[in-house]
């Protein structure tokens, strides 16, 4: 399969992260910070300079992560200040994409609430009631602008934001009609959160079509205690289903990039030493 890595996990110095996913064999680099810089706030000169040292050491993009529309609230509205800035950060790292042949931009989607919906007294007393109809149309002028601009977009599960699970990614792209345009980002570590059980569960919501990226980290999540603690690969709890979503995957035929997320250090703060801890069995299992 297609495997590849967040490049500012090793390094936000591209070049030395480069030459790291040489000394481990992997192809596909996805971009979120260069330098002190998100993707979508670099100039030109950059940016060519960006595609010109990827092109020459034989890495194409697989994806552009900037953190669009995270952060934003049910309170926000389509054509806002904050909507705007975020439309507009889209914008430049659309132009990034054509420039260095990205064929996904990542978008994220606004901060969680716990219950969407409910039934037999849930919908009276403990739902966020209307909170997920404010999301669709906050999503749509992307969507329109994707589909215009020629690229496809990509909606990451994530812990804290109101698509935070692929029954939740699956649900906004059936309700905005995108299935064409806007894909999940699946993050299994990032669902554990909402105890989404990764495989089966999890792959089936999005196996049909849906799925257009895949994130990797292993975890261990304490909900009652709020707590979040990232494992070594095969350490945490999707170590027993990686390897029969691995083997789905393969059966299926999927011909998205795999990128291992490298937010693992040992307990020093060097990630780039977590992510040679990580790498070998990420590769065992995926490649």
């Amino acid at each position: 399969m297609k495997l590849g890595v967040i490049c500012d996990g090793i390094s936000r110095d591209l070049n030395h992260a480069v030459s790291v996913m040489d000394e481990f064999g992997l192809e596909y680099a996805e971009l979120q910070f260069v330098g002190d810089t998100e993707v979508g706030d670099h100039s030109k000169q950059e940016v060519a300079e960006i595609d010109s040292l990827l092109r020459d050491r034989g890495k194409p993009v697989s994806c552009l992560s900037r953190h669009i529309f995270a952060g934003m609230t049910a309170a926000n509205k389509p054509g806002d200040q904050l909507h705007t800035k975020h439309m507009d950060a889209l914008k430049r790292v659309i132009e990034m994409a054509h420039v260095v042949g990205s064929p996904l931009v990542r978008i994220m989607t606004q901060r969680k609430e716990q219950i969407l919906w409910g039934l037999n007294g849930a919908e009276k007393w403990n739902v966020a009631h209307g909170v997920w109809d404010t999301m669709p149309p906050l999503i749509a002028p992307a969507v329109e602008l994707a589909k215009s601009e020629g690229v496809v977009l990509a909606v990451e599960t994530g812990n804290g934001t109101l698509v935070n699970s692929n029954y939740t990614a699956r649900k906004l792209i059936d309700d905005l009609g995108a299935k064409d345009t806007l894909k999940v980002l699946w993050d299994p570590g990032n669902n554990c959160w909402c105890h989404e059980l990764a495989y089966p569960d999890g792959y089936e919501e999005v196996r049909d079509g849906y799925l257009g990226h895949i994130h990797i980290k292993d975890v261990l999540v304490d909900t009652p205690r709020a707590t979040l603690e990232v494992r070594r690969m095969g350490e945490g709890q999707l170590a027993n289903q990686f390897q029969p979503l691995a083997d789905a995957l393969r059966a299926d035929g999927y011909d998205g990039v795999i990128s291992f997320e490298s937010v693992y250090h040992p307990g020093n703060g060097d990630f780039e030493a977590g992510f040679r801890l990580c790498i070998d069995e990420f590769k065992k299992i995926f490649g």
